[in-house]
């Protein structure tokens, strides 16, 4: 039978020496436990007698039955950690699953809002209310220039220039982002009738709580919750989304690659070209569903 000692030594390793989150241990050592199993029917029951190939057997069983490519990298990297402290131990003379490389996760497309979901959710803030008024400032604000949540609780009163209808963001690198005409009017009516009325003295904020102090990315979080809810959209929507949609919407209604880039603070016109990639499978897929002859 697998001596399961080195597994409860291994737990205490990583709980008391490492210090690892307990949910980084759980995981851990579920995925050693499962292997240890399999191992146990195999009939071995000496640690150092495991090899690369018992291994990859046992990853290609899981990926038999069903697992996700992000499950199996995530048990190859269990696997890893452990035999490498087996192996620092001197418990087993070399690292078995050193030389085994997870295949490359498959990445969802990012999920993008369509025209009717944003509407109904920009509409749902009350603006008669001063937190509905600054809540409906805050969203159309983060659709209309695709700034992370990051940046848009960062925003200072001098950021913004009503005037110009531009925003300057400053958390990272410096770039000026053009707001449209309704997000501009949402702002005004904030700063005008809102913020006043909720702001704390010396707080130089644009968004503030109801404490008077600078929003947070966990209240913002809990206000595109509700709001969501509240539209009756049925998938739970993120800021982050909000940044999606932006951006696949200005690809999708001509905007290029380069002043994308730059809008959304990318270093690198990679992560942009996402973007364009969400845009073609649209049109393929309205072409599929309109098109007599497709």
């Amino acid at each position: 039978m697998f001596d399961t000692t080195c597994i409860a030594n291994y737990e205490h390793y990583l709980t008391n020496e490492r210090h690892a989150p307990a949910n980084t241990v759980t995981s851990y050592i579920r995925d050693v436990s499962k292997f240890a199993a399999y191992i146990d029917e195999s009939g071995k029951t000496d640690v150092r007698t495991i090899t690369e190939a018992d291994i990859k057997e046992f990853l290609s069983q899981l990926e038999k039955s069903g697992l996700s490519r992000a499950t199996l990298s995530r048990t190859i990297a269990s696997l890893k950690a452990f035999f490498n402290h087996l192996s620092d131990e001197g418990l087993i003379p070399r690292n078995p699953a050193a030389r085994i490389i997870a295949a490359a996760a498959e990445k969802k497309p990012p999920r993008v809002l369509m025209g009717g979901e944003i509407e109904r959710l920009l509409e749902q803030p009350d603006i008669k209310d001063a937190k509905g008024c600054r809540d409906k400032a805050m969203l159309e604000t983060m659709y209309a220039t695709g700034i992370r949540v990051s940046e848009l609780i960062a925003l200072d009163i001098g950021d913004v220039s009503l005037e110009t209808e531009l925003i300057t963001c400053r958390n990272g690198k410096e770039r000026i982002i053009p707001v449209y005409a309704a997000a501009i009017k949402s702002l005004e009516q904030y700063l005008a009738f809102s913020r006043p009325k909720m702001v704390q003295q010396g707080e130089n904020a644009l968004f503030v709580n109801t404490g008077g102090g600078r929003m947070s990315r966990q209240g913002f979080w809990k206000i595109v919750k509700a709001y969501t809810e509240k539209a009756g959209i049925q998938e739970d929507i993120t800021p982050q989304i909000l940044r999606h949609s932006f951006a696949a919407h200005l690809l999708g209604n001509g905007a290029d690659l380069r002043s994308l880039q730059e809008m959304l603070g990318h270093a690198d016109l990679s992560s942009t070209q996402v973007y364009a990639r969400i845009v073609k499978q649209q049109i393929k897929e309205v072409y599929n569903k309109t098109h007599p002859r497709a």
